[in-house]
């Protein structure tokens, strides 16, 4: 297995091969290897080190894991970050009322104390990274299956901790190519991060569901943040005291613009990719996972937006719930129309079937294939049933919220005499309670329940179906299934003192004893959706049988990759560690006849405008300035780029990422993809993949004319060619 390491480091860093073009890849900024002197070729104008460094600042100390979800980048020598709307989306929605509807309306802070604290609210700087290979493989010698996993679990967790010094340093170990290497990661926590600015949502939403995932778009997303430390520059929690943190590095904005063919770079967090996914596990996502999610979701925006609709409160309070619903609902729709359009299953198929001659062999890979078909057998029939655990019943808030409030009130019990103790279990119960309000809607959540029980009738046979579930609908039987899992939604809202945030605020102070706790319908429901509980009860090893099988397959089968690939470039699947991918801006055609350019602009979003629409509305301040072709700075040709695209390979997590070119300078925010390369977590399409982002800019010039912050662009580093000067012939 030590071989293997090497293996792979050499496979990642000494070798450059044909099996993938520069645009594809996301790289792991340590390893960047001869991968640089392909960037160089491309354009880029910095050293190795200048990316990456563990002992002096580099770029990496520019660019932060945001909230643990999405990236942001620091613009500034004063802690200022830059980073999609759509991740700062929450923040801003949770700060905005009916009197200060700072979501609809937009907000600049003019100075820091205008600058609003977010509650729970991180950032991340990594601070180094280490191959811990050696250490991982020494400790699961010889064990196999679950044993392994534990002890592999184990082993993380020590190395883990004896990297972290200090109550602000975090420290996880990762495994790449499906456990064949693994890197330690470290980093330095900041808990006190700002709202510092935001467009009205009709700019940072701007195209909504019908825009997303598409281009050519016109969508302003982004969102200003600052992170504050202590007068020592220091990670501390919030305290008015704080003061903006002084980075190691921030990244300047150039507002020169792009061209056809200019080189790109991404930095920053992609989620998780499965390239190297079996032709079993696409067919199980197109067939089967995929359209349930879809369906599920599309039950949930429905009722949601049917709400939200009706006021401004309501879509205030269910707008961040909605759109992170509403953005993977399309994902998935996209994903299985161009896995099913590119036909991935069939070309992993050939490949598989080379990648079997060749195994036939090697004693230690032979039958692999065949070991993969009998697995998805396995799992293939309860697929769609597993897949209603988390994107179906849970959908409804109530049920996590009875089981730990259920839980909760237990503990109060068995611990009534401890005063300390029951003072804290309240607080509990009360944040606990604060956060269920905040979404809570009765029509939508009542029509959502009903809807994913008669919808989970129609979809699991019968004789499959949970026992519990059985038993509600042999009880509330009215013919058909949509009736009766309404008959059952209204029974559960009429006696359940949990459902109803009043009911359950009344039922906490009534100090219920354990018999009320267990008999009310919402608990007694809820407590046979505790995933594992369902799982175990309902299909018994058979999930934690194909998991644990599946990980020791997919670890043999990257082992033999690896090898039968060795003197080829090959990149490890995205997990939310710190990468970079490099190409191009680049323009492309989807399709005969049709050719779509590398940016948009102003005048495209004026195309667009509906007045009043929720998805194509725009300020009033942004027409009057388009009318007076009033762009300052930031105008070219007589309009105003908003959008380009580029063929850097990005993923879910991406979101916020700084797009930098070939002299280390923001020229925008990174923050979708294309429609025509949706497979693209599976499957990397060179031909149509895009990255979409918004240009830098824009992002200026919404925050400079259309928000006044003067403060905000001052603090930058803003850098733009000087006029080119003539000659002048001597007399």
């Amino acid at each position: 297995m030590k071989k293997l390491a090497y293996l792979v480091l050499f496979v990642m860093v000494f070798t450059i091969g044909n099996t993938a073009k520069a645009d594809e890849g996301m790289w792991i900024p340590m390893l960047i290897g001869k991968n640089y002197a392909q960037m160089k070729k491309q354009g880029f104008k910095l050293t190795a080190e200048d990316l990456y460094s563990a002992n002096k600042s580099s770029l990496k100390d520019a660019i932060v894991h945001f909230g643990g979800f999405c990236t942001g980048e620091i613009v500034s020598d004063k802690g200022l970050i830059f980073t999609n709307h759509h991740c700062g989306y929450d923040a801003i929605a949770s700060n905005s009322t009916t009197e200060n509807n700072i979501l609809d309306n937009g907000f600049y802070a003019k100075n820091y104390g205008e600058e609003k604290p977010i509650a729970g609210l991180f950032v991340r700087f990594l601070l180094r990274m280490e191959d811990v290979t050696g250490k991982i493989n020494e400790a699961t010698k010889g064990l196999s299956g679950a044993e392994k996993a534990a002890k592999m679990q184990e082993a993380f967790t020590a190395i883990a901790k004896t990297a972290v010094t200090g109550p602000t340093i975090e420290a996880n170990v990762k495994d790449f190519y499906k456990s064949n290497q693994f890197i330690l990661f470290v980093y330095e926590r900041f808990d006190d991060v700002r709202l510092v600015g935001a467009p009205p949502q009709s700019i940072g939403k701007f195209g909504g569901d019908t825009d997303n995932w598409e281009w050519p778009r016109q969508t302003g997303d982004f969102s200003v943040f600052r992170v504050y430390a202590n007068k020592d520059n220091k990670p501390t929690e919030y305290s008015q005291a704080n003061v903006p943190y002084k980075p190691k590095k921030f990244l300047p904005v150039s507002i020169k613009g792009v061209k056809n063919g200019d080189f790109s770079m991404v930095y920053g967090y992609p989620g998780r990719t499965d390239r190297y996914l079996t032709s079993y596990g696409v067919d199980l996502a197109t067939n089967k996972v995929n359209p349930t999610i879809v369906k599920l979701r599309d039950i949930r925006l429905k009722a949601w937006k049917e709400q939200m609709d009706k006021s401004v409160d309501t879509r205030l309070k269910l707008s961040s719930k909605y759109a992170n619903i509403a953005n993977y609902w399309k994902y998935y729709i996209g994903q299985t129309e161009q896995l099913k359009k590119l036909k991935i299953a069939d070309a992993k198929r050939v490949d598989e079937k080379s990648f079997t001659e060749w195994a036939a062999q090697k004693t230690e890979f032979a039958g692999l294939m065949d070991e993969y078909d009998a697995i998805y057998q396995s799992i293939a029939p309860i697929s769609v049933q597993r897949t209603y655990i988390n994107e179906g019943f849970l959908a409804s808030g109530f049920v996590m919220n009875s089981i730990n409030a259920g839980r909760m009130l237990m503990s109060r019990l068995a611990k009534k005499d401890d005063a300390a103790f029951v003072q804290k279990v309240n607080g509990n119960l009360q944040d606990l309670l604060n956060s269920y309000k905040e979404t809570y809607n009765e029509p939508a959540d009542k029509k959502i329940f009903a809807e994913i029980l008669a919808s989970f009738y129609n979809d699991v046979p019968v004789k499959s179906q949970p026992k519990f579930y059985a038993e509600i609908a042999e009880k509330f039987w009215t013919g058909n299934p949509e009736t009766t899992f309404q008959k059952f939604a209204d029974y559960m809202w009429e006696n359940s003192n949990m459902i109803n945030p009043d009911k359950l605020t009344a039922f906490i102070a009534s100090n219920p004893s354990a018999d009320d706790i267990k008999n009310d319908p919402a608990y007694k429901y809820s407590i046979n959706l505790i995933p594992s509980e369902y799982i175990k009860n309902n299909f018994g090893s058979l999930v934690a049988d194909f998991e644990t099988k599946k990980a020791t397959l997919d670890n043999l089968y990257l082992k033999a990759v690896l090898e039968k690939n060795a003197g080829k470039i090959m990149y490890p699947d995205a997990n939310s560690t710190m990468r970079l991918s490099y190409g191009n801006v680049q323009d492309y055609s989807p399709k005969d006849g049709i050719e779509y350019k590398i940016t948009t602009t102003i005048d495209g979003i004026m195309q667009k405008y509906i007045p009043g629409d929720s998805e194509f509305d725009v300020p009033a301040s942004l027409i009057e300035n388009y009318n007076k072709k009033n762009f300052g700075q930031y105008g070219n040709d007589g309009t105003l780029t908003v959008g380009f695209i580029t063929n850097n390979d990005i993923t879910g997590g991406n979101s916020g990422s700084p797009v930098i070119n070939g002299n280390g300078e923001l020229i925008g925010l990174a923050f979708d993809g294309n429609w025509e390369a949706m497979s693209g977590d599976i499957a990397f399409d060179k031909k149509y993949k895009r990255t979409i982002c918004v240009d830098v800019r824009y992002v200026l010039w919404c925050i400079d004319v259309l928000g006044g912050a003067k403060n905000i662009i001052k603090e930058l580093d803003i850098r733009k060619d000087a006029p080119v000067k003539k000659a002048t012939a001597k007399r």
